[in-house]
């Protein structure tokens, strides 16, 4: 038996050594995200890299500590994980809320998911919830019964122009004063948004709702955000509001690139929003989000009083939700 142990404990350093080694080679990779869309894919993953090498720490650790190797590779792989997401964090914490004087604007971010588990306790929620404004990604197949619920509540839709078909769209209690799309290829990708103009008592102001490709492969995504950059451009921006599902993950150079080129402020900071449930053809369910990917933007004539994640439903996204106020 104590053979066996000796053997087996060997095993797991091997494997602890092995497991820091590959991981701290993906963390500091992905530091080429500053200069290589390819290499910034990996970025994304951070998370996944920074708990891999805490758990090849940890086994290193139980199985005697013997030598350095598997420590100083966790620790360095960890660092370049670390200088990524603490940015991230730091925004966070940026405090919200105060007193609010006069009208709040209440609006809701979720991808429904076309294969929605739940549909009928989705639209229970946001029902509940009594958004002013939602705006929904993947609004299709099982989806739609989503969409039937909330028409009598929500009777304006925008949606990407046609004769595109689009699953992206804003519903609204209040009638738009102005409305329209942004279907059109973009690289090898379609840039699925619609916009609105809405009216309330200090004047007009414009949500967009859009939906991202993938970040793999590389390109197609960074030429979305140069697109959208564009359109927003012909929008005031002080009262600019975009939303929706980015794709992309606040530790990658490509948001970050993103955020200053929009020239507005995120305002959905380390709030994860993926995966909800079980999001995978084995059945395998995440207990917590990973990443956060479902961001909303504003300009400087809004203020954020609220904003948080919604409760795991039938998506494999959480909802966001973020309440805006006038800017004193």
């Amino acid at each position: 038996m104590t053979t066996i142990l000796r053997v087996f404990s060997e095993l797991l350093r091997a494997f602890a050594l092995l497991m820091a080694a590959g991981l701290s080679l993906l963390a500091l990779a992905a530091q080429g995200g500053r200069f290589s869309d390819r290499l910034d894919v990996l970025t994304h993953f951070t998370p996944i890299w920074l708990g891999g090498l805490i758990s090849a720490a940890a086994l290193w650790a139980i199985t005697g500590r013997q030598g350095r190797t598997t420590p100083v590779l966790a620790l360095i792989g960890g660092l370049s994980a670390l200088t990524l997401m603490i940015p991230e964090w730091s925004a966070a914490s940026a405090r919200t809320g105060g007193k609010v004087d006069g009208e709040t604007l209440k609006i809701v971010q979720f991808n429904l998911w076309g294969l929605n588990r739940d549909p009928g306790a989705t639209a229970r929620w946001i029902l509940a919830t009594d958004p002013d404004i939602i705006v929904i990604e993947e609004g299709f197949d099982r989806s739609r019964v989503v969409l039937k619920a909330l028409k009598a509540r929500y009777p304006h839709r925008s949606t990407c122009a046609e004769p595109s078909p689009c699953s992206t769209m804003i519903l609204a209690k209040r009638r738009p004063v102005a409305e329209g799309g942004l279907s059109g290829v973009v690289s090898s990708a379609e840039l699925s948004g619609a916009w609105a103009t809405f009216a309330d008592s200090r004047g007009p102001f414009t949500v967009v709702g859009v939906h991202y490709t993938w970040p793999w492969p590389a390109g197609p995504q960074q030429q979305q955000t140069l697109r959208l950059a564009k359109v927003i451009e012909g929008f005031p921006k002080d009262r600019l509001i975009v939303s929706g599902d980015f794709n992309s993950t606040p530790w990658s150079f490509s948001l970050r690139r993103q955020d200053r080129l929009f020239g507005l402020q995120r305002r959905t900071r380390a709030i994860a929003s993926w995966p909800a449930g079980d999001f995978t053809r084995l059945h395998f369910e995440m207990p917590v989000p990973l990443l956060p990917i479902d961001h909303v933007y504003a300009g400087s004539d809004w203020r954020t009083v609220d904003v948080r994640r919604g409760p795991m439903l039938g998506s494999d996204h959480y909802p966001v939700v973020i309440t805006l106020a006038p800017a004193a």
